[in-house]
């Protein structure tokens, strides 16, 4: 037992976790209950590591939906709640021993900043479902609702949690591409080629609906992603930007396909694509980012290679689980070289690092860098910045605007 302790020590990096670790966090959820996609994917992504237990809920609206889901999940019937907010006030009015840590937020958008705050005003941390609020000025309130609080606070964009996203980033920050002049990002789906919310999707109806989802379709449910995705691995920020919204399929109220050019505070320029009518395609986003040295490629359908083009030599292919990779996808990584990882270990990194940085803050720790490595709400502000002009360009006469926060 011991050698394969230290196996996995050796191999995360991360000798201060055992030192820190006296119990699971805890872990409710809101949301996530029957007919839910992404609530079954969330509590699978906290459980992979054994860092996190799920003790409580309110996985429905309809308390009976709520008590069915939490008896499913093995929960203590006494833990499974009718409500968010009868969950986060017997949570926070329970002895510190056994009240929940953080709460995991699986809702709709319009579901997004009431469960949050209440959360956040009851010394809970919180992990949020993208985007992150409804609209723009609830993500500016909850911004400062976190600050107040001194509380942890992940959103989850899955996509920064793949070990070669990590790579690309430091291999970007430590300019071995030299300035960057270009990116591209483009997401591609399929599943809203016809008007399906008409039947019984549940997932269609409410992320077609404006009084659900916010102002944007797809921009909004899978534009962020790209949008996020951009900014992170490049280390910029968009300034200005052009877009184009469409919606093909009759009856639909918001937009189902768009392209976005962008320009960076560092003078490079990007063009971002969003669709969700591309009949067939599934979900493999893709980026490509260039500077004045080279550039690199990665996709999600080969999630585990990181194409690098150089101007002067060979291309070089980078995998996960190399041995010469970043501290940062290192960390990230869970298994050798030539074991592929996904969608849900993706997912997982994001909670695993969420979950290091509430033990530090319960042991009163310092988080080590590459645990803070998580999107966070400045991240979600700029998400809904990002909705709030892209739909502004698409209406407006003059199409290049400025981006405004």
């Amino acid at each position: 037992m011991y050698c394969i302790l230290k196996y996995i020590c050796n191999e995360f990096h991360d000798t201060t976790i055992f030192k820190l670790m006296n119990r699971k966090i805890r872990m409710g959820m809101i949301g996530g209950g029957p007919g839910a996609f992404i609530g079954a994917v969330h509590r699978i992504a906290a459980n992979m590591d054994g860092q996190i237990e799920l003790v409580c809920g309110a996985f429905s609206s309809d308390p009976e939906r709520s008590m069915q889901a939490g008896h499913e999940l093995f929960l203590t019937m006494n833990r499974v709640y009718g409500s968010f907010t009868e969950m986060i006030r017997k949570e926070a009015g329970l002895p510190e021993s056994e009240r929940m840590d953080f709460v995991s937020i699986v809702t709709p958008n319009h579901l997004h900043y009431e469960p949050a705050k209440l959360a956040l005003e009851n010394g809970f941390h919180v992990v949020l479902d993208k985007p992150m609020t409804f609209d723009l000025h609830e993500a500016k309130l909850l911004k400062q609702l976190v600050a107040k609080s001194g509380k942890y606070f992940c959103l989850t964009h899955t996509y920064t949690g793949y070990p070669m996203i990590k790579q690309a980033k430091q291999m970007v920050k430590d300019g071995s591409f030299g300035n960057i002049r270009k990116i591209y990002v483009e997401y591609p789906q399929g599943w809203l080629s016809t008007y399906v919310e008409g039947g019984k999707s549940k997932q269609a109806s409410w992320r077609t609906d404006p009084l659900k989802s916010g102002k944007a379709g797809a921009m909004g449910d899978i534009g962020t992603h790209a949008f996020n995705l951009a900014e992170y691995v490049s280390g910029l920020q968009v300034t200005h930007l052009c877009a184009q919204l469409n919606t093909y399929v009759g009856g639909r109220k918001l937009d189902d396909d768009g392209d976005v050019l962008l320009k960076f505070n560092n003078g490079a320029s990007g063009v971002l694509s969003a669709t969700q009518i591309a009949a067939g395609e599934e979900n493999n986003i893709k980026i490509k980012i260039y500077g004045e040295k080279g550039g690199w490629a990665w996709q999600h359908n080969d999630a585990n290679t990181l194409t690098v083009k150089w101007l002067d030599k060979p291309v070089e292919i980078l995998r996960t689980g190399s041995s010469d990779l970043s501290p940062y996808a290192s960390h990230n990584t869970r298994t050798p070289a030539g074991h592929p990882e996904g969608y849900l270990e993706a997912f997982a990194n994001l909670y695993r690092n969420f979950s290091l940085c509430v033990r530090a803050y319960i042991n009163n720790e310092k988080p080590a860098e590459e645990w803070l490595d998580f999107p966070g709400v400045e991240e979600g502000v700029r998400g809904m910045a990002f909705i709030d002009n892209v739909v502004k360009s698409s209406m407006a006469k003059e199409k290049w605007i400025d981006f405004i926060v």
